[in-house]
């Protein structure tokens, strides 16, 4: 059976707690073991981690010490999978350049806060992407400085009142890519749990995404 690891804290305001649940009885149900851990204290037990599957991160901001990132970079390097979403994991721990490096990308603005934006399947015959199409959604529209190495299943294209200089930028909002010897997986979806209830097309890309990051 496939081991998962979530690990959820930092800023209350995406709901860490409330997601963690959702994806643990989400995985659960696909067949993985799952166990939750509200501290980066898991990030120290590299026996622990070099069991897993899957690590998937639910921590927007907050500091990591070097030898938690050690410990969550090495196991990736080695094989382990990770994947996220949101501020979760790709408004994470800012400043910290390993993380970065290992997750491909970082959040810098939503302009507007919270409006409509419609959500462009980039790649259409991938397993994680394949038999959804375009879809509406109600959130923020994450701008993000993203690796160019990213293999991008789906972007957003940017229309604000509040930078207006970003109109037109076609923003890569689901990835996946290798680190080392891990696979890695993103989707800037998610700002709140009842999103992913709301676009059902959402939870279901960012589980595929999660199935496909596990080793």
């Amino acid at each position: 059976m496939k081991k998962a690891l979530i690990v959820w804290g930092g800023w209350d305001g995406h709901q860490p707690k409330e997601c963690a649940d959702l994806f643990a009885a989400q995985l659960t149900k696909r067949g993985f073991a799952v166990e939750v851990s509200p501290t980066l204290d898991a990030f120290l037990d590299t026996a622990k981690l070099a069991t897993l599957s899957l690590i998937v991160p639910i921590w927007t901001c907050g500091t990591m010490t070097p030898e938690q990132t050690k410990g969550v970079c090495d196991a990736v390097l080695s094989g382990v999978g990770i994947a996220g979403f949101h501020g979760g994991m790709c408004d994470a721990f800012r400043g910290n350049c390993d993380w970065l490096w290992m997750t491909g990308g970082q959040f810098v603005s939503h302009p507007d806060n919270i409006k409509e934006y419609t959500i462009n399947i980039v790649n259409k015959t991938d397993p994680i992407t394949a038999g959804i199409s375009d879809f509406k959604v109600k959130s923020e529209q994450y701008y993000m400085m993203t690796d160019p190495r990213n293999e991008v299943l789906a972007s957003t294209v940017h229309q604000s009142v509040s930078a207006p200089w970003t109109n037109g930028v076609a923003m890569p909002f689901v990835w996946k890519k290798m680190h080392g010897q891990g696979r890695v997986f993103y989707s800037a979806m998610g700002h709140a749990v009842s999103e992913f209830k709301d676009y059902p097309q959402q939870l279901e890309i960012t589980l595929r995404g999660m199935e496909w990051a596990a080793r």
